[in-house]
This record gives structure tokens, C-alpha cells and sequence, in this order.
């Protein structure tokens, strides 16, 4: 059974997403035949990389919001992480473009390693307060989950994968995806935002039920997320 998950590391719900993804699944009688791929959609392809100014201000100039308002809305997504087990700090946050990091996390996938470095990405983005759009951060990320630094200077280096992204991206498209995370189901089902536990494993039970069926249309089931404008 395949669940393919598009996500952008820098969606403060695709992390929460993630764990509550990740509890429902190890809840699931039947997570030893559950292939997870994670697919690429980023939310802000024109965002530049800015270590020099803060994510709240980031946020503000690009909302038109003031900057006391960006910093409460932050606050409060950081106190629903805190529910899932994470820790988020925004104000170590770099405000970085994530397309690098959408291209490493193919050749991630391509070595069995794509679950690893979204783990690993998520927590250097909201966590550590590390750029994921720097060389050396990037290397020493991937190094971490098991990928050869020269692979991964290679990649950086160039703009292979770049095609394997905007494919994933193009796919959202075909499928009506406008925002993030969004879990798909054995083609079958789909669940939008980041849900509850519970709303993970019934769909999972209720798609494995149906392993046999062809598949129809997505019934989805939506939730906090952040969409292709950028808003969350």
C-alpha cells in the first residue's frame, strides 16, 4: 500500500503533519506492506535566501502584516508542534529558498533515504536554525542520514533533479493539490493539512479495506496547511 506525501520542509504543518502521520502509522495493524514517498511542492519558488533578516519579517513584508501579528501567528503554530512532540524556533529560523533542498531530497529517495532527510530537513529548518539553502549546511545534513558528501556537493553543485522536482510539482497540479502537506492514499484517498492521528489510521484502514478497488476519484479530508501562495 503506497501513501506519497507532497511537503515542503519550510510548512511549519507538514512537520506536525509528519508525526501525526508517523503515530497513525505505527498504529496500523498493517504498517509492514505501507510504502511512504515524499514528493516535492514548494511554496514559495520566488523566495530568496535572507540570513539577514528574521522569518516574522520575512513573513510580515510578504503578508503586508505588521511584524508584532507575524510573530503571534508563529507563536501559535509553535504551540501545536509543541502538542506533536516538536520544538520550533522561529527566531533561529533562516529565511532560505528551499528548491536545493527539494532536489537532495531526490537523491535521498534514490538511495531508500528520502523518509531520513525529510526528518533531518524539517528539524534543521524549524529547530537547529540552520540554512538549508547553504553548501555546507546541506552537506553535512545529508552526510548525517547516511548520503556521500561528494554526491551531495555534486548535486548542489548543479541543477540535477531539478526536472524530478517541478514533475512532482506538475503532478500536484493534475490532482488539484493547492496546499501542503497532502497525503495520497493508494490513488484512492486523501487526507489535506495536517490532520489528527485518528484521521490518518481510519483512512488507512478504510484504503487497505479497498486495496483491490481501482481507483476513483480523492476524497479529502482538509486541515491546517499552507497553500501555493504561500499562505498558512
Amino acid at each position: 500500500m503506497k501513501v506519497q506525501i507532497w511537503s515542503d520542509v519550510m510548512c511549519p504543518f507538514c512537520y506536525i503533519g509528519k508525526r501525526h502521520f508517523e503515530e497513525a502509522l505505527s498504529a496500523f495493524e498493517h504498517n509492514d506492506v505501507v510504502e511512504v514517498e515524499w514528493k516535492s511542492f514548494q511554496l514559495n519558488p520566488a523566495l530568496k535566501t535572507n540570513p539577514d533578516i528574521s522569518v516574522y519579517q520575512s513573513l510580515a513584508d510578504s503578508k503586508g502584516w505588521n511584524l508584532d501579528y507575524a510573530k503571534q501567528l508563529s507563536n501559535q503554530v509553535t504551540e501545536m508542534a509543541e502538542q506533536a512532540g516538536l520544538q520550533y524556533n522561529f527566531d533561529r529560523a533562516v529565511v532560505a529558498n528551499s528548491f536545493n533542498a527539494h532536489r537532495l531530497s531526490h537523491l535521498a529517495k534514490k538511495h531508500g533515504l528520502g523518509d531520513a532527510l525529510e526528518e533531518r530537513l524539517f528539524k534543521a529548518y524549524f529547530t537547529d536554525g540552520l540554512n538549508i539553502d547553504d553548501k555546507e549546511a546541506l552537506v553535512n545534513i545529508s552526510t548525517e542520514i547516511g548520503l556521500k558528501a561528494e554526491e551531495v556537493t555534486a548535486v548542489v553543485d548543479s541543477n540535477v533533479y531539478a526536472d524530478e522536482v517541478y514533475q512532482d510539482i506538475h503532478e500536484a497540479e493534475t490532482l488539484n493539490i493547492r496546499g501542503v502537506p497532502f497525503f495520497v492514499i493508494n490513488n484512492r484517498y486523501a487526507v489535506s493539512g495536517a490532520q489528527a492521528t485518528e484521521v490518518f489510521l481510519n483512512t488507512m484502514k478504510t484504503a487497505y479495506s479497498e486495496w483491490q478497488l481501482q481507483p476513483k476519484n480523492l476524497e479529502i479530508t482538509d486541515g491546517p496547511s499552507c497553500d501555493a501562495d504561500g499562505n498558512c
